[in-house]
């Protein structure tokens, strides 16, 4: 068994919204030296801001590769070292749509303590403010980009929850926000319910729930800003 503790730190999901955070992130990253990360810099300027007088030098920072992933051994050393490990998303919480699920899995494997500490997920505060069904719901993820697949894709997640009665949850790059929103209102029927979870945890969060008829007589324009997308058809 794996001397080491491997902590699941949250980051606000809108710059700078620390009150979202738990008292027990300021406590644990108080003390922990070693992290993997999306990124040195942003995870840097996060650590400053909840720890003023912090001496960043200090830290030892590992960051995710995005096509190579994340340095395995080195967790696996850290670990077997006794040493408490930080994993950081850019925002959210790490191993929810990210790669922080792998090196989570490692952990597992090497019988470490995994510690999970409480802050905002996107997906599930996007689901409780939906008013859609929050009994039976399945996050996708991202959509294909390409056509005909992203109609495709859409068309079965519709047809799947009216069949389920089930949530079907997913994400899109910022910049293609607006994108996705016009591909959801041709594709899916005017009946079928559809959230726009915007910015959350920002002074300028948008969350509404409409049928896909009503959004296509009011298209907002949602810019670049991170979004959940939330659907249930009928």
């Amino acid at each position: 068994m794996a001397k080491g503790t491997v902590y699941l730190i949250p980051i606000p999901i809108a710059d700078g919204a620390l009150d979202t955070l738990s008292k027990e992130i300021s406590t644990h990253t108080a003390e922990i030296k070693h992290y993997f990360v999306e990124n040195v810099r942003t995870a840097r300027r996060f650590l400053r801001s909840v720890h003023a007088t912090l001496v960043i030098d200090d830290l030892h920072f590992s960051e995710i590769d995005k096509h190579a992933g994340p340095d395995m051994a080195l967790l696996r050393k850290w670990l077997k070292d006794g040493l408490k490990v930080g994993i950081m998303s850019e925002a959210g919480c790490p191993g929810i749509a990210d790669p922080g699920a792998d090196l989570v899995a490692v952990a597992q494997q090497v019988h470490a303590e995994v510690v999970p500490l409480t802050g905002p997920n996107s997906i599930i505060l996007a689901l409780m403010a939906s008013g859609l069904n929050g009994q039976r719901f399945c996050f996708t993820g991202y959509l294909p980009v390409k056509e005909p697949m992203r109609s495709k894709s859409i068309k079965e997640l519709e047809a799947t929850s009216v069949r389920e009665k089930q949530t079907q949850i997913f994400i899109e790059t910022p910049y293609r926000n607006d994108h996705l929103l016009a591909d959801l209102l041709k594709n899916c029927a005017s009946r079928t319910r559809i959230t726009i979870a915007l910015n959350i945890g920002a002074p300028n969060a948008f969350i509404k729930t409409k049928t896909a008829g009503e959004w296509t007589n009011e298209l907002p324009t949602l810019g670049k800003f991170p979004t959940v997308f939330l659907m249930l058809g009928s």
